[in-house]
């Protein structure tokens, strides 16, 4: 399976997490000098907690034309063939669950053109469970892969309470960059056509950009 790194000036540090990353640093520090060096042990954990959290690592992005890739680092909680609610299809949908220590950078699982971009308001039950597709707050970017119609779902969980999207309609992507961030646990929902050959298995743990979670039908 042929890849290639991914080409891009992106820091290995989310930019939504630098003021996190400065205030815990901060905080530590303070704590450290001004009350003592056992006060600010919880700090400093807290600290590297946070910068674990905003870590971006650089992906080395498949060339297949029609491989579709992760868009979130987790576990494959769903794997199946139901209603697609937002093409109104049946499809095939694999669900990606993110917990606290996973990487919450989001990628375009395609190369595509953004048809539409529709966010939900909603509830934040935990984002493992199946219900929380339906009921969480969550963000849908539509995307046009050459006539084929994928859809990625950001949804927020029982921690996460921020979706960010940076893409809108009629912007191009590649495979693998980065459109998006939820902070603090939550999960991606993939609709592909019907007819997509998935590489995955419920339980299995992949990584955003550089793991191959289906396969397009060239006819879809």
């Amino acid at each position: 399976m042929m890849s290639t790194p991914h080409q891009d000036n992106h820091p290995l540090l989310a930019r939504e997490g630098w003021g996190h990353i400065v205030l815990s640093l901060a905080a530590a520090l303070l704590i450290g000098t001004f009350v003592g060096l056992a006060w600010s042990i919880p700090f400093w954990i807290f600290a590297v907690f946070v910068l674990q959290f905003f870590r971006d690592p650089k992906r080395d992005i498949p060339t297949d034309a029609n491989a579709v890739v992760s868009p979130a680092d987790g576990k494959i909680v769903a794997l199946e063939t139901t209603k697609d609610p937002y093409l109104n299809r049946q499809a095939l949908k694999i669900s990606v669950f993110m917990n606290v220590f996973s990487v919450h950078s989001n990628r375009a699982p395609v190369s595509a053109t953004v048809d539409k971009v529709d966010y939900f308001a909603g509830s934040f039950v935990n984002a493992a469970l199946d219900k929380a597709s339906a009921q969480n707050e969550r963000n849908a970017v539509i995307l046009d892969h050459g006539g084929a119609k994928i859809v990625s779902v950001q949804i927020a969980g029982l921690i996460a309470r921020r979706i960010l999207c940076y893409v809108k309609q009629n912007d191009s992507v590649e495979r693998g960059q980065r459109y998006g961030f939820i902070r603090f646990g939550s999960r991606v929902d993939v609709y592909l056509p019907e007819q997509t050959e998935a590489r995955v298995k419920l339980g299995q743990q992949v990584s955003a950009g550089s793991d191959i979670i289906a396969v397009l039908n060239p006819a879809d």
